[in-house]
């Protein structure tokens, strides 16, 4: 499994309890000097209040778990 997929895989443990509040989230990029991984929220999530929570305690928590190389994990428009 490439590192791509494994992040992937790592998104959609996330992505059922995004779409609980009519949320989700979209791979955009990963960047290997760095470890950070770029994301979009979809959705309901693009506008919530509660984003960054859920970025970093949600979705940065399951990645750094899921996937050794990442070391961060940011939000993009």
């Amino acid at each position: 499994m490439t590192l791509i997929e494994r992040i992937e895989a790592a998104l959609e443990t996330a992505r059922p309890h995004l779409a609980v509040d009519g949320g989700n989230v979209e791979f955009v990029r990963y960047e290997p000097e760095t470890g950070v991984v770029e994301i979009r929220f979809l959705g309901a999530c693009k506008n919530c209040s509660m984003s960054a929570m859920t970025l970093r305690a949600g979705i940065e928590r399951t990645l750094r778990m899921s996937v050794q190389e990442v070391r961060r994990v940011e939000s993009v428009s």
